[in-house]
């Protein structure tokens, strides 16, 4: 037994400098990976290593400066100030109807509080009553709640009717939703593009070829570095789906907020009149980076929603894609330019037709 366990000793003594070797080994060998593949950033898919971006010119279609309290959030209470016709009709309801009859109907409850605190006190009544039912009250508060609820489901049913009846689309965007940034397609118009958060100076997860978010991009969190270029006044249709987990593609501004399911296509749209920047964001979680996905949707005017398709390398429904330059012709080499060898006329090799 004692021999047994010096041959122990001896080898866990042989096996350590070995085991040592290979820990010190393992830093350096991950040290050259991670000096040779990039950290993906904060914003961006793992898989895809950020691209350089060109210089931005501020002002241009496409890089429209925000206006302050216009589509984002500016610490206000309420909705946000809505630009499309759903919005404005479902944001009046909002205001002028439902917060109303909430306000009356918390105030009237309030006031039966107090009013049964203060009158069946037990001071003010050391008998208590006998009484259980009441057929006047009872029937009053039930056909009380069913008439406001009768008055809240015509507005609502006349809005669901608006929203979900869209007049035809003079636009179509296909929108996807990845882990964790979008990607937006124009069928007709043969434009797409991925679109991720721009993130700040600051930040140590930004590569060197990703430019910063200033403050002519939007507020942080919610500029991006390619938005949404759709034509003031036009019906735009948006195809909404995703690619791996739920997402939610939401725009407050225009009362949007469509479910991105993968394998399935959601249908919502928009008809806004006045130009400028408006953002929004997946507000569905979907891991990690949830809160770094997102939108930026510039309206623009149809002429320069025009120039924004040519730069993209697009073109107009209606009008034939620019033809690729005409590839010069090759020069023939030696061996080409040898006369071909007739070939026998039967099917057998040329060694047995001769």
């Amino acid at each position: 037994m004692r021999l047994i366990g010096w041959a122990i000793a001896l080898a866990a003594a042989g096996l350590t400098p070995a085991a040592a070797g290979a820990q010190s080994a393992a830093p350096t060998q991950n040290a050259a990976a991670a000096t040779v593949t990039p950290a993906a950033g904060t914003a961006q898919n793992p898989g895809r290593p950020d691209v350089g971006q060109p210089p931005v010119v501020y002002g241009s279609v496409g890089h429209a400066i925000p206006a302050i309290g216009i589509g984002e959030p500016d610490g206000r209470k309420g909705v946000q100030d809505q630009v499309t016709p759903i919005g404005e009709e479902a944001a009046a309801f909002h205001n002028n109807w439902l917060l109303p009859l909430c306000a009356l109907i918390s105030i009237f409850v309030l006031g039966l509080l107090v009013y049964a605190m203060v009158r069946f006190r037990r001071g003010a009544n050391p008998t208590p009553s006998r009484n259980s039912h009441n057929t006047v009250i009872e029937v009053v508060w039930t056909l009380v709640p069913v008439l406001i609820l009768v008055g809240i489901a015509v507005p609502s049913i006349r809005l669901l009717r608006h929203q979900y009846t869209p007049p035809p689309a003079d636009v179509t965007i296909k929108v996807t939703g990845h882990q964790w940034y979008w990607s937006y397609e124009y069928p007709d118009y043969g434009v797409t593009f991925d679109s991720y958060m721009l993130k700040e100076a600051s930040d140590p997860t930004r590569q060197a070829n990703q430019r910063a978010r200033t403050d002519r991009d939007g507020p942080p969190l919610l500029a991006v570095d390619e938005r949404i270029v759709i034509p003031q006044g036009k019906v735009v249709k948006f195809i909404i789906t995703a690619d791996d987990v739920i997402h939610s593609f939401a725009v407050p501004a225009f009362w949007i907020k469509q479910d991105a399911n993968p394998g399935q296509l959601h249908e919502t749209w928009a008809k806004v009149d006045r130009p400028g920047v408006y953002f929004g964001q997946c507000s569905e979680l979907c891991g990690a980076r949830h809160g770094f996905m997102p939108i930026g949707v510039e309206v623009t005017s149809p002429a320069q929603f025009a120039q924004w398709v040519a730069l993209k390398g697009g073109h107009m429904p209606g009008a034939k894609p620019a033809a690729a330059p005409a590839a010069a012709p090759a020069t023939a080499t030696p061996a080409e330019a040898q006369p071909a060898i007739q070939q026998p006329a039967t099917n057998q090799p040329a060694a047995q037709a001769k």
